[in-house]
Order: structure tokens, then C-alpha cells, then sequence
């Protein structure tokens, strides 16, 4: 019986256990596909599986990673092969379904998305979650008009995941990009990947009740933050401009007013990429293989072993990540 090793969340009762142990082939969950795991990634709801207050796994022993990319073992599936190389992102990979930290996945052959020419394994998990939602944003914004031409655009939290990314993608596309952070430790590192203008959070989005209107400063805003942040980034977006909105680190509640949308004509674009359409998926990744494609897309992550993964989980959720964390399975 094929043994193999994988990152095992776990709890008995008031004990709550983190650790690589091992597992075999008849452990997996049920799914068409065997894949070989070489690399996933590292991501803020990982980190969350990774406790025993998470509120992401509900049934234990678990092996999280909401990302992950390998080789086809086994198919059952028309479409795929023995030796096709994939990615997995989304869908319950990692929160109801055993996850991509691990040396070998099962999953349904709904869920992967062939590996696009011109990307290898390890540059689709320094991608990730993070870089699918990054570039479904860019997506969003640009069918609701955006263009360079049209003005700057303010990424939130920019010196984590989904930023860094947005601020690469974006600078790649040629759009001036004013990144926001609170890490002053990023602010060099963010440049190098194309902004043009570093804000501290007080720069754009002051401590206070956010205002109704304010002036007006973006054409386009990419928030993975929410909360309070959002709602200042809608209070200064610009005439016709749009807000991808798709994360909520900052809080789930939106103390915003209708002003933005009714006088200004801002548009709020809410984006998923764990359900995100299959379709529209691989669309997004070929983008992302092709001429979306950053060139200095090595500075976004570090690559780390599976050993390192239990201490990076606490990092990640301490705020102390920068950029992406490539796992090497």
C-alpha cells in the first residue's frame, strides 16, 4: 500500500496538533483524478486551517492547501492522462476537501485546469489563489471600462498576496498604480514591481468614519482588504470608475454610503474566484501564462520546504508575509 507524506491538521478534544504524518492511497477523498503534488502555495485561509479556532476545517484529521500543482498518476476522467501536468485552486480543495500540501491530491477532474504553455508548476502556485483573484480583478475592471488612460489605480494591502500581484499585473498592463500598504518594509519591493506612487494607509484610508464623498483620485481601485478601506476607496473613486472588491481581511461590515454609486456613477465589482466558472478559469490562467505574464514575477514569492509550513502558517497570519509563499512539496 503506497505510503505518502502530508501536512496534517488535527484535533482530539482540547488538543489541537499541526504536523507532517504519514498517509495512503485509500485515505484520499473520492475524485477522478491522482495527481502527484510538486508545489502548492501558501495562503491566508491555510493559514487559518492551520488553528484550532480557524473556523476553515470542520472535520479532522484534515490535510489543508487551497492551491496545488502536479502530474496526472491516474485519470478517470475523458480529458485527462497519465503524466498531464495540472494546477487545483478553489472549489472545497483545502476547506471541505483534502488539500494540496501534501504529496499526492485526489480530486474531481472538475476542479483542475491543464498547466498553460509558458507557465512551469512553481510559477502557477506563486500565482495561486491569490493570482487568479488578482487577475479576475484586473478582468472585472477592464470590462467595466478601465483603461491606462483613464487614470491612476490604488491597490489596497498591497504588500500581500493578492496586492502584489494586482500591482504587478496591473503596471504589466501599463496602468500608473498607486500601491497601498502599511508595511514599510515593502515599499522598495513595490516599486520594483511597477508602482508608481507608495501609500501609507493614513494616505488612503484615514483612521474614522469613512466620508460619504471624497475627492476624487482613482479610476480604478483592486481592494482585497474591505471594511473601512473599502468604503474610502469608493468615497474617491473618480466619475464612471470602478471598485474590484475581493477580500475582507479588513472586516466584513461596509460603512459606506449610496453617494459613490448614485452620484458618481462607481460601479462595485464583487469577485470569487473560489466558484469562479471553469471557462472563464482557464481564460484567466492562459492570461496569466501569456502576455499578462509579469517579468519579474520571482520577486513576488520565496519558495519554502513542507517542514517549514507549520511556523509560516503563524507568519502569514501575523501579517509578516510578504508577497507569496511557493511550497515545495
Amino acid at each position: 500500500m503506497t505510503m505518502f507524506r502530508a501536512l496534517t491538521v488535527d484535533r482530539d478534544g482540547d488538543v489541537f496538533t499541526r504536523e507532517i504524518r504519514e498517509w495512503t492511497f485509500n485515505d484520499l477523498p473520492e475524485g477522478e483524478l491522482l495527481i502527484k503534488v510538486s508545489h502548492s502555495g501558501l495562503n491566508y485561509k491555510d493559514g487559518l486551517a492551520g488553528r484550532p479556532d480557524g473556523k476553515i476545517v470542520n472535520k479532522y484529521p484534515f490535510i489543508p492547501g487551497i492551491d496545488l500543482a502536479g502530474t496526472v498518476v491516474s485519470s478517470q476522467a475523458d480529458g485527462f492522462r497519465e503524466g498531464d501536468a495540472v494546477l487545483v485552486t478553489g472549489y472545497g480543495l483545502g476547506v471541505s476537501h483534502f488539500g494540496g500540501l501534501s504529496q499526492y491530491a485526489r480530486v474531481p477532474a472538475a476542479w483542475a485546469v491543464p498547466l498553460p504553455a509558458g507557465l512551469t508548476p512553481v510559477e502557477a502556485m506563486a500565482y495561486g489563489t491569490a493570482g487568479l483573484t488578482a487577475a479576475l480583478c484586473v478582468a472585472r475592471l477592464e470590462a467595466a471600462g478601465l483603461t491606462p488612460e483613464r487614470g491612476p489605480v490604488l491597490v489596497t494591502g498591497a504588500g500581500g498576496g493578492v496586492g502584489s500581484l494586482a500591482v504587478a499585473l496591473l503596471a504589466r498592463r501599463g496602468y500608473t498604480v498607486a500601491a497601498g500598504t502599511g508595511k514599510a518594509a515593502a515599499r522598495d519591493w513595490l516599486r520594483q514591481l511597477g508602482a508608481a506612487e507608495i501609500l501609507g494607509r493614513g494616505d488612503y484610508a484615514p483612521q474614522g468614519t469613512p466620508p460619504a464623498l471624497a475627492r476624487q483620485r482613482w479610476a480604478g481601485v483592486v481592494d482585497p482588504v474591505g471594511g473601512a478601506t473599502l468604503a474610502h476607496a469608493l468615497a474617491a473613486t473618480q466619475y464612471g470608475g470602478a471598485v474590484a472588491a475581493c477580500g475582507m481581511a479588513g472586516g466584513m461590515e461596509l460603512p459606506a454610503t449610496v453617494y459613490p454609486f448614485i452620484l458618481r456613477g462607481v460601479s462595485l465589482l464583487g469577485v470569487d474566484s473560489v466558484f469562479c466558472p471553469h471557462p472563464e478559469r482557464i481564460s484567466i490562467w492562459n492570461k496569466l501564462a501569456g502576455d499578462w505574464k509579469p517579468d519579474n514575477l520571482q520577486l513576488i514569492y520565496q519558495e519554502i520546504s513542507l517542514e517549514e509550513v507549520p511556523q509560516a502558517m503563524d507568519s502569514i497570519l501575523a501579517g509578516n508575509v510578504q508577497g507569496r509563499l511557493v511550497v515545495k512539496i
